[in-house]
């Protein structure tokens, strides 16, 4: 082997000896590589011998430097033996070398030919992209010259002094051409920004126009403040803006990121490496996420759950931003009174003959335009003595209170009622004296029994307007609404409208095409179509808003009652609406009611000492008790039955309401009802099909009610044991609308097919639509084919009119009832 001199050496001591060895690769690629080679280790041999000589061989004839046991014969073959290795060595060294430098030459010359090839190849491109060049170079400079030409001929025509200068323009004209379009050819190389290898044209790149996105104006900062930075020396690091965070119980990784203006990859990540493998939409507790916040450099503001409500604290509006209102007035006064038919006198519409027995059942809301062009908000309540709630609710929103009294009937015990809840609300009241055109009308007798509460109207000295008034004739209405406007006048009714909404739920129901909707009388700012809001312990987002002529609108200002539809659930009548920024704010306010509302029921439910648990079941033994399950169209009549239920029984007896709430019965309220052996009552729905089916199984009782009286009565009976005979409806048949006809002097007639049991003339009907009551009434005309029939049996088609009513749809069902005596037992 040689070294990297090419010397020859030879050595039998120890030691590396470096060299270099040329490794061939594939493609004709080389590497030349350092190598060491050691010897053996010579043994030293022991003291007193003879040391080896520097060359680190023996001569032969030097016996005193030689190993002991060899002879020279020997040293001299192994001498030689050496001598023959090392020259095959050379000679193999000379042969590779002359090998690798002809594979050298040989990649040398192949990269030549490769190159000159390409070269070759590279010149006949550009030489066929000069000639096109040129050929184009001269197509347009001969346009330009016939175009030229056909000027310079124009001119002539029309300036002939102009040919002495023509001739010195052409030598610029010709040269100019060429030049400037040999400067202004984009170059063919890599740099090129033709933007015909941009790739896909993007919307950002054809809205921005210049091809990129459109930076934002934070972009546009933070690349200026990075160029200042660089300009004086290097990246200057950012200052930390150190931030309050407050922190809830539970807080959603991402709302924690979003409250410390971090990004919220960062904070799942330092809460991966604190080993919770959370993602941005989990929630994480307090403790957990004050690490997290001390961790980023933060300050935390421990907020308990409560806190949650401050984002819709009350604001106290400017006085410079208040604009004036319609006034809220509520009708009030005894059931019977004449509430309804006053308003529906003001109104000239029909409101009474959609109530169930001429009874106002539900608070409705409407907006009267009066003659002189003023805007109105009515509220008319019910009478009864179920509806105290109701009524109290009434009173809280309303600006001005309508008591109206019969003159042939005096004050009454809602009458009181109601004079109690105007003066607890602390509005002003106008008495309205209605019946006035009966011949046993006895106004002077209202005003003397007023006295008795306190209530002094002005033909007595006092200061509470009274007007005598006529539903029926339309007597002092105008006298009503002037009296109304006088007081509105002096109250001075002012709101702002831009701001957040806020309201009151005068009603809620669940309907079943629409979902939960809940009547809603705006008190302060203007609700939109697409706000978030909260009521209660429910949230929602506003889908539709629909006035009291059941017309669409985008929005409602102060004093507009209007139908929200978009809720999440059914909210309770009474109330508040606030319209909060953000969805997550919504929810949170809702989660924290409902929490602190289940908390309070179970605290009301249990018995916190052993004498209160005994006394409980004492209480159990002795008294008798009649569960019963309700289901009404409404919130508030739900809550009127289930209040009226509370006041039914004694000592021996009393009524409990297991479940009451909104909507048709379904079979989830027949299972539970006979598990606990309760009738289910019905006010104003009807069971689904299911229901019914499992009601029969299980022999679970459905009673169906459209007047609150006949509910409270029955119950009332059935609890104090008086079984008289009552009169009792069964169920004959149902007939579905398939077609809806107009016929000259009937009116609507409606295309039936009997899908249960029998249509009778003679018996009582209901139109049910959604399984919700929508009229109840007679037939006028039950018709099988072109002849009036008595009865049309189940599977049978029919044509049906209702007596003095028209609303009917397709799809609508019709149910079929006759009213039988009956003797009840209680069980």
């Amino acid at each position: 082997m040689s070294d990297s001199d090419g010397k020859k050496t030879l050595g039998l001591r120890g030691g590396a000896r470096p060299g270099n060895v040329k490794q061939s690769f594939s493609h004709g690629r080389t590497k030349n590589v350092v190598v060491e080679t050691k010897r053996k280790r010579v043994v030293v041999p022991k003291p007193g011998a003879a040391k080896p000589s520097s060359s680190g061989t023996a001569p032969a004839g030097d016996k005193s430097r030689r190993p002991a046991g060899i002879s020279d014969a020997e040293m001299e073959r192994r001498l030689k033996a050496l001598q023959a290795a090392k020259a095959r060595e050379a000679e193999e060294a000379a042969k590779r070398e002359a090998e690798e430098k002809a594979r050298e030459e040989e990649r040398a010359r192949r990269r030549a030919e490769q190159e000159a090839k390409e070269r070759e190849q590279r010149e006949a491109e550009e030489r066929a992209r000069q000639k096109a060049e040129d050929e184009e170079r001269k197509r347009k400079e001969a346009e330009e010259a016939a175009k030229r030409a056909a000027a310079e001929a124009a001119a002539a025509k029309e300036a002939p002094k102009a040919k002495a200068a023509a001739p010195s323009k052409p030598a610029l004209s010709e040269s100019q051409p060429r030049r400037t379009e040999r400067e202004q050819r984009p170059s063919r190389g890599k740099g090129r920004d033709d933007g015909r290898r941009s790739g896909k044209l993007t919307l950002n790149q054809a809205l921005s126009g210049e091809g990129g996105r459109q930076r934002s104006m934070a972009a546009m900062k933070r690349k200026q403040e990075r160029a200042r930075q660089k300009a004086m020396g290097g990246p200057v690091e950012r200052e930390k803006v150190v931030r309050d965070v407050q922190l809830p119980e539970t807080i959603v990784v991402s709302e924690l990121a979003n409250r410390m203006a971090e990004r919220v990859a960062d904070v799942v990540k330092a809460l991966m490496n604190m080993g919770m493998m959370v993602t941005q939409n989990q929630s994480i507790d307090a403790d957990t996420a004050e690490l997290i916040i001390e961790e980023f450099g933060h300050k935390v503001v421990r907020v308990s759950d409560a806190d949650v409500e401050d984002v819709i604290a009350d604001i106290e509006d400017k006085e410079e931003d208040l604009q004036p209102r319609p006034p809220v007035i509520t009708i009030m006064g005894h059931v019977d009174h004449g509430k309804t038919s006053l308003l529906d006198a003001i109104r000239n519409t029909k409101v009474v003959s959609g109530e169930a027995g001429g009874i106002t059942q539900h608070i409705g809301a409407y907006q009267v335009q009066t003659k002189d062009g003023t805007t109105l908000t009515f509220l008319d309540t019910p009478g009864h003595a179920a509806f105290t709630s109701m009524r109290s609710r009434g009173a809280q929103v309303t600006d001005i209170v309508v008591l109206v009294v019969a003159a042939d009937d005096a004050v009454m015990p809602q009458t009181v009622e109601a004079i109690n809840h105007a003066k607890a609300a602390g509005v002003p009241m106008i008495v309205a004296i209605n019946k006035i055109d009966k011949p046993e009308a006895n106004p002077d007798k209202v005003r003397t029994d007023l006295l008795q509460h306190e209530v002094i109207v002005e033909k007595m000295s006092g200061d509470v307007q009274d007007v005598e008034v006529s539903a029926i004739t339309g007597q002092g209405l105008d006298d009503l609404l002037e009296a109304i406007a006088l007081q509105a006048e002096i109250l001075e009714l002012k709101a702002n409208p831009n701001r957040a909404a806020q309201g009151a739920v005068i009603e809620a129901q669940l309907d079943v095409g629409r979902g939960p909707v809940a009547t809603v009388l705006v008190q302060k700012g203007t609700l939109h179509q697409g706000d978030i809001f909260v009521v209660g312990e429910q949230y929602g987002k506003v889908r539709a808003l629909i006035n009291d002529k059941g017309e669409r609108v985008k929005e409602a200002g102060p004093s507009v009652p209007v139908e929200v539809l978009g809720l999440n659930g059914t909210p309770e009548a009474g109330d508040v609406l606030n319209v909060t920024e953000t969805e997550a704010q919504a929810r949170e306010i809702a989660e924290y009611r409902a929490q602190v509302a289940k908390d309070k029921r179970a605290a009301a439910g249990a018995a916190t000492t052993l004498e209160q648990l005994m006394q409980k079941a004492k209480e159990d033994e002795s008294v008798s008790e009649l569960p019963i399950l309700v289901k009404a169209d409404v919130q508030g009549s739900a809550e009127a039955i289930v209040q009226a239920m509370e006041k039914i029984g004694n000592d021996e007896v009393r009524v409990r309401v297991l479940h009451s709430g909104v909507g048709a019965i379904t079979e989830t309220d027949i299972g539970l009802a006979e598990a606990s052996g309760a009738p289910v009552f019905g006010f104003n729905v009807r069971a689904n099909a299911s229901a019914r089916n499992t009601a029969n199984q299980k022999g679970v009782e459905i009673r169906y009610y459209s007047v609150i009286y006949d509910l409270v009565d029955d119950v009332k009976a059935a609890a104090s044991g008086l079984l008289s005979a009552e009169i009792r409806e069964k169920f004959i048949g149902y007939a579905e609308i398939k077609e809806v006809f107009k016929v000259s002097g009937v009116g609507k007639v409606a295309g039936c097919l009997v899908t249960e049991g029998v249509a009778r003339r003679s018996a009582g009907v209901r139109l049910l639509r959604d399984n919700v009551v929508i009229h109840e009434g007679t037939l006028k005309t039950l018709k099988r084919f072109k002849d009036e029939v008595a009865e049309v049996q189940s599977g049978q088609e029919c044509g049906m009119a209702f007596e003095n009513y028209d609303d009917i749809r397709p799809g609508d069902v019709i149910e079929i009832f006759e009213r039988e005596e009956v003797q009840r037992t209680l069980d």
